[in-house]
C-alpha cells in the first residue's frame, strides 16, 4: 500500500504563486516516476509536470516557463511551484507516483493523491 498525501492548495488572485507538495509513503522501494496532474471542471485529467527517476522532466506547454517540477529522493517529495498563476490554472490538482514495489522490475504500479483545489480568481 501506498500512501500520498497533497498539501498547498488555495484560492490566489490572478498572477500570483502557489507551491503543492506530495508526500509518499508505504511499500515503495523505489520511484519510476512522480508529476502532477489537474483536471478542470468537465474537462479530462491532464499531466502538468513530470520527472522520471532519471530526472528527465516533461511539462505540459500551457505551464512551461511558469511552473517548476522538483523532488527530495530523501523526504518522498515531489513539490511544483507555480508562478504567474492564471484563471485558467484553476483545477483539481492530484499527485501522481509510479513505483516499484521490489527489486523485481515488473512489480510496479500506479498511485493517485486525493487532489488539491487550486482557485485563481481574476
Amino acid at each position: 500500500q501506498v500512501q500520498l498525501v497533497e498539501s498547498g492548495g488555495g484560492l490566489v488572485q490572478a498572477g500570483g504563486s502557489l507551491r503543492l507538495s506530495c508526500v509518499a509513503s508505504g511499500n515503495i522501494f523505489s520511484f519510476a516516476a512522480m508529476g502532477w496532474y489537474r483536471q478542470a471542471p468537465g474537462k479530462q485529467r491532464d499531466l502538468v509536470a513530470t520527472i522520471s527517476n532519471s530526472d528527465s522532466i516533461n511539462y505540459a506547454d500551457s505551464v512551461m516557463g511558469r511552473f517548476t517540477i522538483s523532488r527530495d529522493n530523501a523526504k518522498n517529495t515531489v513539490s511544483l511551484q507555480m508562478n504567474s498563476l492564471k484563471p485558467e490554472d484553476t483545477a483539481v490538482y492530484y499527485c501522481h507516483v509510479r513505483v516499484y514495489y521490489s527489486t523485481n522490475s515488473r512489480a510496479w504500479g500506479d498511485h493517485w493523491g486525493q487532489g488539491t483545489q487550486v482557485t485563481v480568481s481574476s
